[in-house]
């Protein structure tokens, strides 16, 4: 006679793949549990994984695993009858079927696999705690989009599967979706790659909507279904025909969970649609609470959504969020209820109100500790793309001005958190009808928009708005100060110092008048920047030493990066190389503790040229790369410039020449390209050098190629190129002392001059010659001493007073 069978579940219908990590887990939660529920929304593979799992314990349980499947039972009365058909177990007139079915269970091991209880959970939760408690060596392993609550249960929540990124391609994700589209006869070949990863992602790593687009493979590739996915509930509708009704369309699915809530839950869920990311319970209570919702109940049935897995939230469970899917379907139910206006006009003015309380902890109260302004920005970009949704639905519908109070308000869409994207932003609430703006919000408008084309390189442009913008803020003297300061940074990249000059001093006055710290330190640092420019490095340094002072009583850590920042500039033109290198660190610490990019590249191409000047060529290496990713990332072509300048700093303190010019001759093209003064000191300095080592003609060849090479080409060049064999010599910290016997009179003269930070032309100036003629006195300086900077030879004529005196 043949053995019994020991189970009764169904063949599997394809390849399963994924969740391994997750199957090892959960078969191994069975040696302590007695009831496991597989808890997740529809579509995310419950049924696949609990069957997945019964298979692999089959020879675990010596009374077999048993399937009862419950999708087709819509009566609570007949769950105790599916099961007991399932067992064989006989029905007898004098006594309940739950008691048999227990007496047939009872001193057997064995497993029920219940599936989809989430229409009948009370029932199940009922038969269930009875079993387990009268039947010992019984375990239950349950599906349900929320858990049975019963005394024994163990939850899991089943996660989405695992979603690639355009490095790491072969996640869970992607394996499934290519193996159903094989399935469908399409071979995805490698081009195919970045379009599977954004629809993987576009569909939130959901099984059954993964399938379902794969299927869709015969009739479009992956990037034309990425590219209708927004429409995702009428294309994803080619299910097996032998699935259950409710997983042949995503519509189906998401349906089949919708209409299991309560009508106020349906309420909810549709109303938190309007939420782009993550959400906290207090959000949730502003925007959402409003008949036939109050407030109070927001806890409860939000509670009731997590449980029955259509939000998800963090382990703390203090924030929250909906998969994508969820999220569409409920915009669809929220613009049929006729509540799509009315809930994103809440939505717009809740996180203007919320913003403004970050913008004045963050940045303009008195004398609170930095861990409160860092929660404060924080906070800010944690609702960045909530604040991007606000501000869509602000120029949908036209209204200008809370949409522009929103940007005035978001410290996280300024480049203070390493962003640029309040120059789009506010030049299309520009473009609408401004008649019920005021004189002061368009004023504010024209001034956010330069400081963000200020970050852009968008120097004329930025300059014009600033200027137009002062006079309508004549009554808000923090945000006038900052366009002020603004104004200093824009004028001075212009070398506009005069008219820098008065911008910092007004910024200054009225700061301090005020007692804001933030712009007092702005403005002294400005008027050190001023100073650094003119040549008067003591001025320079004082006030960078008050700006110090400043930034430190107010605490922010992007003001104090940005003082050290200028306080390192100072050093470096006193030839003071280490000091200057220690501002740039302590600035690079501070802006990554921000996370911002702009001023972190900016910060580490200048602690990138210091470390080369010092013979540190890894630091320098490592900096400089660092930087021009980041400028890369953020789109700052000025930033690009700035490390192609470090970089021909490396090449020649390496002993690359040619390269040196190559990149020198990159970055003046590119900074010229977006306006700015260039630094002709420096690259006179360099041609000097270049010429008298390299000749005049190959000097012109190779400037005149720089100046045609794509910047990426020149920073390649010194990054990853051949260097002379000199380069692999170990690096030193300083150059080997020089006897000052070696220079001329007119030679130690110059070198004196140095020592104050003076330009050739000042240098010239003084003492009657022309500053082509300094130029070649410098580079015979430092062909004699072996230097590759000026900065090199102030400190070494700072250490030998007797050789230029």
């Amino acid at each position: 006679m043949p053995d019994s069978p020991r189970h009764n579940l169904p063949a599997e219908p394809n390849r399963f793949v994924g969740r391994e990590r997750d199957l090892d887990d959960l078969c191994r939660m069975f040696g302590d549990a007695r009831v496991v529920t597989l808890c997740g929304v529809g579509g995310i593979g419950k049924t696949r994984l609990a069957l997945r799992v019964a298979a692999r314990l089959v020879p675990s349980y010596s009374g077999g695993v048993w399937l009862v499947e419950l999708a087709r039972i819509n009566r609570p009365e007949l769950v105790v009858r599916e099961i007991a058909r399932v067992l064989g177990v006989p029905e007898e007139h004098t006594r309940p079927l739950l008691d048999t079915v227990a007496a047939r269970l009872r001193g057997t091991h064995c497993l029920l696999l219940l599936d989809n209880c989430e229409h009948l959970v009370d029932k199940c939760a009922e038969v269930s705690a009875e079993l387990v408690a009268s039947c010992r060596r019984l375990s239950i392993l349950a599906t349900s989009r929320e858990p049975l609550r019963i005394a024994s249960e163990l939850v899991w929540r089943v996660p989405p599967l695992d979603l690639p990124e355009l490095d790491a391609p072969d996640a869970e994700a992607a394996l499934l979706f290519r193996d159903r589209a094989a399935a469908a006869g399409t071979r995805l070949g490698p081009e195919s790659q970045a379009d599977v990863v954004r629809l993987c992602r576009a569909l939130d790593g959901l099984p059954l909507a993964l399938e379902l687009a794969a299927a869709r493979t015969s009739l479009l590739n992956p990037g034309e279904i990425a590219d209708r996915i927004d429409d995702r509930f009428s294309l994803l509708t080619t299910g097996e025909r032998t699935a259950p009704a409710r997983q042949r369309t995503l519509r189906a699915a998401v349906e089949w969970s919708h209409d299991l809530l309560s009508a106020k839950e349906q309420v909810l869920l549709r109303r938190l649609s309007v939420f782009a990311g993550s959400f906290d319970l207090d959000l949730a209570e502003q925007v959402c609470a409003e008949r036939p919702i109050s407030g109070a109940e927001i806890v409860d049935l939000l509670g009731g959504l997590v449980d029955k897995s259509l939000v998800s939230c963090d382990e703390s469970r203090r924030r929250y969020r909906l998969l994508e899917t969820i999220k569409r379907f409920g915009a669809e139910r929220l613009a049929a209820a006729g509540e799509r206006e009315a809930v994103r006009d809440r939505h717009l003015h809740v996180l203007c109100e919320l913003m403004q309380r970050h913008f004045t902890v963050e940045l303009t109260e008195r004398r609170l500790p930095w861990a409160r302004r860092l929660a404060a920005l924080t906070a800010s970009r944690t609702l960045l793309d909530d604040q991007r949704a606000a501000l869509d639905w602000a120029i949908e519908s036209g209204n200008a001005s809370p949409g522009l109070r929103l940007c005035f308000r978001s410290t996280g869409l300024l480049p203070v958190s390493g962003l640029t994207e309040i120059v789009g932003w506010v030049e299309r609430l520009l473009a609408l009808d401004l008649s019920q703006v005021s004189v002061h919000q368009i004023a504010l408008a024209k001034a956010y928009l330069a400081y963000g084309l200020e970050a852009r390189d968008e120097l004329p442009r930025s300059l014009e708005l600033a200027t137009e913008s002062l006079p309508g803020l004549a009554a808000d003297r923090f945000r006038a100060c900052v366009v002020h300061n603004l104004l200093v940074m824009v004028l001075l990249r212009l070398g506009r110092a005069e008219e820098a000059l008065h911008h910092a001093v007004r910024c200054l006055a009225v700061a301090t008048a005020a007692g804001d710290h933030w712009n007092q330190a702005a403005g002294l640092a400005g008027l050190s920047a001023v100073a650094l420019v003119r040549g008067r490095l003591r001025e320079a340094q004082r006030h960078g030493e008050e700006a110090l002072e400043r930034a430190r009583e107010h605490g922010h850590r992007w003001i104090l990066a940005r003082v050290a920042t200028q306080l390192g500039a100072v050093a470096e033109a006193r030839g003071d190389l280490v000091t200057a290198m220690g501002h740039y660190e302590a600035a690079v610490t501070w802006l990554r503790e921000l996370g911002t990019g702009v001023e972190l590249a900016r910060c580490l191409a200048r602690a990138g040229r210091v470390a080369a000047l010092l013979h540190e060529f890894a630091t320098a290496r490592e900096r400089l790369a660092a930087s021009l990713s980041l400028s890369r990332c953020t789109g700052q072509r000025q930033g690009v410039a700035r490390c192609l300048v470090g970089l021909s700093v490396l090449s020649e303190a390496e002993g690359d020449l040619e390269a040196a010019v190559l990149a020198a001759a990159a970055a003046a093209t590119l900074r010229e390209s977006i306006g700015q003064h260039s630094a002709t000191t420096r690259i006179e300095e360099l041609l000097a050098r270049a010429r008298a080592k390299l000749g005049e003609g190959r000097t012109f060849l190779l400037w005149s190629r720089g100046r045609t090479m794509s910047p990426a080409d020149a920073a390649q060049r010194v990054l990853d190129g051949e260097r002379p064999a000199t380069a692999g010599r170990a690096p030193r910290t300083r150059p080997a002392p020089v006897p000052h016997s070696v220079l001329t009179a007119r030679e130690r003269e110059i070198a004196g001059l140095l020592t104050r930070g003076l330009s050739n032309r000042a240098i010239a100036e003084e003492l009657v010659i022309s500053p082509a003629t300094v130029a070649r006195h410098i580079a015979n300086i430092m062909e004699k001493l072996g230097y590759t900077s000026r900065a090199q030879i102030a400190v070494w004529a700072a250490e030998h007073p007797e050789a230029s005196a």
